[in-house]
């Protein structure tokens, strides 16, 4: 038997599953305030952000705090290891999509497709995007051990690529810790597991929505680290008779060609299996040769619903009963 529960956060839904049913509120109530330091630290869309106060001092060097600093370096991380297929100056591109606020501000998940198509948009955002390759995290000068960090002018992060996988994993750690028992984070289909297993494995269902599973969605057993799933189906929107969504090529500036509707893959770390899925999804069809080079198991749908499995991705098994 396990304990479980589920908020909104970040624009998205956290599920916490812990072993021990007893230790759910204690453990609730540690991860509700990790996050929410996390989000004051790390949100592009709250203005009194750290990270929103950094975007608007180009030129300056500021000392972030140890949290940013954390998050900072896992997303120069994910640049590095993505050859730049993941990269967090990308901060100009996205808006210039017309991404510039959080999804749940527009109550996305209780309006229909069309509804959603507008809702982050302006009047005055209704034209083409306008976009523009991303600078490079190399051009930011940052140095992780004074925590000095100085942007140039023209450079935007958004660290939307890595943080919400980086908190998973850090929250999962961190309570598993304090409160003694199994745990799984999962924020927004961006999932980690520490402390004790169930048997079994923790049994995670995948679909394109983390918050709708449908009834005969694969499942995958996991024992440790972290499983992530990027998509391009279900945070988009409408701009001048386009649909658009939010990965964005940094090389571009602009989404990628479309090929993957989902990318799921499994790593010793959430932040790990989501700079390959983001970057998967970046790559188009070479994907598979990119995923066999870093010897991740993966699970990529086309299109056109055709599955790929690699890395010893297991063969799909209906939904069970306890399914995350």
């Amino acid at each position: 038997m396990t304990g479980q529960a589920r908020f909104e956060v970040f624009g998205t839904t956290a599920h916490l599953v812990v072993t021990e049913p007893d230790r759910l509120v204690r453990a609730l109530r540690l991860l509700r305030a990790e996050l929410a330091a996390i989000d004051a630290a790390c949100s592009r869309f709250r203005p009194d952000s750290e990270l929103s106060r950094a975007n608007a001092s180009p030129g300056t060097v500021i000392r972030v705090g140890p949290l940013l600093a954390e998050a900072l370096e896992v997303a120069w991380r994910a640049a590095e290891s993505s050859g730049g297929l993941v990269d967090p100056t990308v901060g100009t591109a996205v808006r210039g999509l017309g991404y510039d606020r959080s999804f749940h501000d527009h109550n996305f998940h209780e309006r229909s497709f069309h509804e959603r198509s507008f809702a982050a948009l302006r009047p005055e955002q209704l034209g083409p995007p306008v976009t523009a390759p991303a600078p490079g995290h190399h051009r930011v000068d940052w140095d992780p051990q004074t925590r000095l960090l100085r942007l140039p002018a023209g450079t935007t992060l958004d660290l939307g690529a890595t943080a919400k996988a980086w908190a998973a994993d850090r929250t999962a750690r961190l309570l598993a810790e304090a409160v003694g028992c199994g745990v799984l984070v999962n924020l927004g289909g961006d999932l980690a597991v520490a402390g004790e297993v169930p048997a079994g494995g923790w049994r995670i269902a995948l679909a394109e929505d983390h918050r709708a599973a449908p009834p005969d969605a694969p499942v995958i057993a996991i024992r440790g680290g972290g499983l992530a799933t990027s998509g391009t189906t279900v945070r988009t929107w409408r701009r001048a008779g386009r649909q658009l969504h939010h990965i964005v090529d940094p090389r571009t500036g602009g989404n990628p060609p479309g090929c993957w509707r989902t990318v799921s893959v499994a790593a010793a770390s959430c932040a790990d299996a989501n700079t390959a899925a983001t970057a998967a999804i970046v790559a188009g069809p070479g994907a598979p040769a990119m995923l066999r080079h870093l010897n991740l198991p993966a699970r990529l749908t086309a299109l056109d619903g055709t599955v790929t499995r690699l890395g010893g991705w297991p063969q799909d098994s209906p939904t069970q009963r306890g399914a995350a």
